[in-house]
C-alpha cells in the first residue's frame, strides 16, 4: 500500500478495497462489517431505540488526551448515554483529504476501534470518501449513534424542579483548554490533557444507584454556561451557580489565564451535568469519587423559580447572568 492517501482511494477500485480490508476492517473487526453487505443487521433488544448523529472537524487531528477517532466514538456515545439510553452501536463516515499519510489514519482508525471496545459499543457500518488536497483538511469523521432504552419515563427536562442540585464529574475546560493550548504553542510543558473520555459506564452506574436524577446534558461546544442556558430555558427555571465551586485543574486556570479566556464557555468531551433532588445530591458527589473515579466531582449549584436564567455568584458577592456565546471564538474545537 502506498504511504499516502490517494484519490484512487475513494473510486471504488482495488485501492478503495485495499483501503477498506488492511485499515477498516483490519481495526474494527466486527462481524456486521464482514458481512460486506450495504445495510448492517442489526439485533434491537428494546422497542425505544434512540439514535444521534454528529460530525467532527477538530484541528489538529492529535492531540494531549485524544484525537479525532476518539473523540468521534466518545461524544457520539456520550450523546445517547445522557439520554438514559445504552448505546450499543455506531456508523463512521470518513471525508479524507488527498495526500494524507497512512500512518495518521491507521492510528486515528485504531484509536477508534479500541474506544469503541472500551466502551462497548460495535462500529457495524463505514463509508469512505477522499476529496482533492485542500479541499478538507486532513480527515472529517462523521459517526451515527444508536442505543436503546428500557425506562423512556426518566430524564426528562420538565421533571427539574425548585431546590434541585446541579453537580458534574469533574474539573470543567480541559478539552479546549488542551486544544487550544497545543495551536498557541504552550502545550508541552503544561501537562495540560483534555478530558475526552466515554461516559455511558458512569451514568449506567449512576441510573442504576440513584432514583432522582430529573435530568442530564453534556457540556462540550459552549461549555457549562451554555448546557446550563439549555437546561433552564427548557425547564423554565433559573440556575443559580457559584464561581468558588467550580471546579477547574490549577494547570487549566494557568492556561486560561495566559490565554485571556473564562472556563465557563469551553468544551468539554468528558463532563456530565446532572440535576438531582437535594436529598441524593450528597450521595450522588460521594457515589462519583468513590466508586467512579471522578475525584473532582463536586455541587456547583442549584435550581430556582425563574425564567431561564442562569446565575453566576462571584466571590465578592456579585451575581453575573452567563447569556449563550456569541459568535464562534473557538471554532474546530470538536
Amino acid at each position: 500500500m502506498t504511504e499516502k492517501v490517494l484519490l484512487a482511494h475513494g473510486d471504488g477500485g482495488s485501492l478503495t478495497h485495499q483501503l477498506v480490508r488492511e485499515v477498516f476492517r483490519a481495526a474494527f473487526n466486527d462481524p456486521a462489517l464482514e458481512a460486506e453487505e450495504d445495510a448492517a443487521l442489526l439485533d434491537a433488544p428494546s422497542k425505544h431505540v434512540r439514535m444521534c448523529t454528529d460530525t467532527f472537524v477538530i484541528h489538529p487531528l492529535e492531540f494531549p488526551g485524544g484525537d479525532i477517532g476518539k473523540l468521534a466514538v466518545t461524544g457520539t456515545v456520550n450523546d445517547l448515554a445522557v439520554t438514559g439510553a445504552e448505546p450499543r452501536y455506531l456508523s463512521v463516515g470518513f471525508v479524507l483529504e488527498e495526500g494524507l499519510e497512512l500512518s495518521l489514519l491507521k492510528r486515528i482508525v485504531q484509536s477508534m476501534a479500541e474506544t469503541a471496545s472500551e466502551a462497548g459499543v460495535r462500529i457495524v457500518a463505514g463509508d469512505t470518501k477522499v476529496v482533492e488536497k485542500g479541499r478538507c483538511d486532513g480527515i472529517y469523521i462523521n459517526t451515527c449513534g444508536i442505543g436503546f432504552q428500557e425506562d423512556v419515563e426518566r430524564l426528562h427536562v420538565t421533571s427539574i424542579c425548585p431546590g434541585d442540585r446541579v453537580i458534574i464529574n469533574g474539573g470543567v475546560a480541559e478539552h479546549a483548554v488542551a486544544v487550544l493550548a497545543m495551536r498557541a504553542g504552550i502545550h508541552s510543558s503544561t501537562g495540560l490533557l483534555s478530558d475526552c473520555q466515554a461516559l455511558n459506564k458512569i451514568i449506567r452506574g449512576l441510573l442504576h444507584r440513584f432514583q432522582t436524577i430529573r435530568f442530564m446534558r453534556d457540556p462540550t461546544r459552549g461549555g457549562i454556561a451554555t448546557t446550563l442556558k439549555e437546561i433552564a430555558e427548557l425547564a423554565k427555571v433559573n440556575i443559580t451557580i457559584a464561581e468558588e465551586q467550580i471546579p477547574i485543574k490549577p494547570e487549566v486556570q494557568g492556561a486560561l489565564e495566559i490565554l485571556g479566556m473564562e472556563p465557563y464557555y469551553m468544551a468539554n468531551e468528558g463532563k456530565v451535568i446532572i440535576i438531582v433532588s437535594p436529598e441524593e445530591a450528597e450521595e450522588v458527589v460521594t457515589f462519583l469519587r468513590d466508586a467512579q473515579g471522578q475525584r473532582m466531582a463536586c455541587e456547583i449549584g442549584y435550581v430556582t423559580e425563574g425564567t431561564g436564567n442562569v446565575l453566576l455568584q462571584t466571590p465578592y458577592g456579585g451575581t453575573r447572568n452567563l447569556k449563550r456565546m456569541a459568535g464562534t471564538p473557538l471554532p474546530r474545537i470538536c
